[in-house]
């Protein structure tokens, strides 16, 4: 085998273990039972908002995170699936938006 070809395995297998450390790191950080099957993965809501504060963009989005979910949750066994899934994507957007800026009527509903 040559030096190529041994450079090239050793990248293959960094990356798979860089893979499996961040795999291991969000599962440590947030644990789960959930089994793995051909449907999306089930989680509560309560994990959807963790991950929401989580990625949001600043602090007073991550605020905005508990509202949007809660609200998005009360109405969810009304709707469809994946209705709640683009309303989840949208909230997502909204969340990771660093140039959004709530108006007066959202930061005082924060509050």
């Amino acid at each position: 085998m040559g030096d190529w070809q041994n450079f090239e395995n050793r990248a293959v297998i960094g990356r798979a273990l860089r893979l499996r450390r961040e795999i291991d790191d969000f599962e440590t950080r947030w644990p789960t039972t959930a089994e793995r099957d051909e449907t999306i993965p089930s989680f509560s809501w309560a994990q959807l908002e963790r991950q929401l504060v989580d990625l949001s963009a600043t602090t007073q989005q991550a605020a905005m995170a508990r509202h949007l979910v809660s609200a998005t949750r009360k109405l969810a066994p009304f709707k469809p699936p994946e209705m709640v899934l683009r309303e989840i994507l949208c909230m997502t957007w909204v969340l990771l938006d660093e140039n959004f800026k709530p108006g007066p009527e959202e930061q005082s509903e924060m509050s």
